[in-house]
């Protein structure tokens, strides 16, 4: 039987798994009772393949919000709008703040020596990432009644859910931020907002979140061993069909398929808990097992956002420029087209896998050049998804697997350069905490 027949992807499992997730079960934020039910379906499926499974927990930090108002005063008047408390950020304990607005742009204004200006303002901040955490230790130390992030990415009309990294809240301690909609904040601007009245019930509580393990062992165990990688949480109030129940449903699929067929390597798949919390899950699973990766880590294939109706195709590699041509070869063949980008990107979960040496790719798909505009909101929907493409990424992924866990020896070199591997060191310290973690 010819090769592509026996790797064959079903359309109405890829579009099951991905309705149990974003309808079914809907919004699944770390350490949330949706987060456990993703886990059990999951786990569930992957047993039913036959994958030796395993279930992993770790300890987190739950966002917990029951209420959230922003008021803004306008020409005298005062009017009310949306906002979404960030992860890993202190609520108002149900107290409403009131404080002067002032703008703050993320890209110049930390140039300033001294930000004490910001003291005690409800700070308009453009920008919804903080990268340095130097950055983050002077706005805290400025002391703002509140911080109102604006995602510069994406100038829409809706509130667009993030969280803040947990390495800055755990080494510098956390303050109340909540994100705001772009278009909200140039009203703000445009119309000379004065004031802002802030009142969160809720914020951060313990709880833990879990990866789950699909072992599809290999005839030879000393041989490496492919990693394929996917995350079932979502931000605040998204029901994450494209983030990331896709990458949830490539992972099932290709489980579903690989586990029937005869393979020399082992293939082993995880799908990550509180990805969204800047890929707590996937750094707990490689500090867990850093000399096991150092003795047979081979590559990493992450699954991540690539189900968007209208738009392109990215392959984001951290490798040899071989590994990167490998899976363009492996999807030009099947006449689907990548942009592959050789980058640093420590915003998905292949990124501790390399801090830890060992390359790999990440498969997502954009639709405008920042991205998706429907990222981290309540619009990420099945109807944002095209089934078919999401069927003919999977068909392709799982193909260019089971060859790597056939072929006698790997097509591309196991490395990380020397020049990324510094700067990935760089970012593994800064926002992840590096070896030790935070917890």
């Amino acid at each position: 039987m010819h090769l592509e027949n026996r790797i064959r992807i079903l359309p109405d499992n890829v579009e099951r798994h991905i309705k149990t997730l974003s309808e079914e079960i809907g919004v699944r934020l770390a350490g949330s009772l949706g987060e456990k039910r993703a886990e059990e379906y999951i786990a569930a499926e992957l047993t039913q393949y036959g994958a030796e499974v395993q279930i992993e927990r770790f300890p987190i930090q739950e966002r917990a919000v029951e209420r959230e108002t922003l008021q803004i005063k306008l020409n005298g008047k005062w009017e009310s709008f949306s906002c979404s408390l960030l992860g890993n950020a202190l609520g108002t304990k149900g107290e409403t703040k009131e404080a002067p607005v002032v703008f703050f742009s993320s890209q110049t204004d930390y140039q300033r020596k001294d930000l004490s200006y910001l003291s005690g303002k409800a700070v308009v901040h453009l920008g919804s990432h903080i990268e340095k955490g130097d950055n983050y230790r002077r706005l805290i130390n400025a002391k703002p009644a509140f911080v109102l992030f604006v995602d510069v990415r994406f100038p829409g009309t809706v509130v667009t859910a993030d969280g803040m990294f947990p390495a800055y809240t755990h080494k510098y301690g956390g303050m109340t931020i909540a994100s705001v909609a772009y278009m909200d904040a140039w009203k703000w601007k445009q119309e000379e907002a004065s004031t802002a009245r802030l009142c969160i019930y809720g914020e951060m509580r313990e709880s833990s979140s879990s990866n789950i393990i699909a072992e599809l062992p290999g005839t030879d165990l000393s041989s490496e061993i492919l990693f394929v990688g996917c995350h079932h949480d979502t931000q605040a109030d998204s029901v994450g069909a494209d983030d990331n129940a896709t990458g949830v449903a490539a992972v099932l699929a290709t489980a579903q398929v690989l586990a029937k067929l005869p393979r020399k390597r082992t293939i082993r798949l995880v799908s990550f808990g509180a990805e969204e919390q800047l890929s707590v899950g996937s750094s707990f699973y490689v500090r867990q097992r850093r000399e096991e990766l150092k003795d047979r880590g081979g590559c990493m294939f992450n699954f991540d956002s690539f189900g968007s109706l209208m738009g392109w195709t990215n392959l984001s590699c951290i490798g040899s420029e071989e590994l990167g041509d490998y899976f363009n070869r492996m999807f030009v063949g099947q006449d689907e087209y990548l942009a592959v980008k050789h980058e640093i990107v420590p915003y998905a979960d292949h990124f501790p896998f390399a801090a830890a040496g060992i390359p790999g790719v990440y498969l997502g798909r954009s639709n405008c050049a920042s991205g998706r505009f429907f990222h981290h909101r309540p619009d990420d929907t099945l109807s944002k998804i095209s089934i078919p493409l999401c069927t003919k990424l999977i068909q392709v992924g799982c193909l260019s697997l089971f060859k790597l866990a056939n072929a006698e020896s790997l097509p591309f070199r196991l490395i990380v350069s020397e020049d990324s591997q510094a700067e990935i060191e760089k970012m593994w310290q800064e926002i992840f905490g590096g070896w030790e973690g935070f917890s």
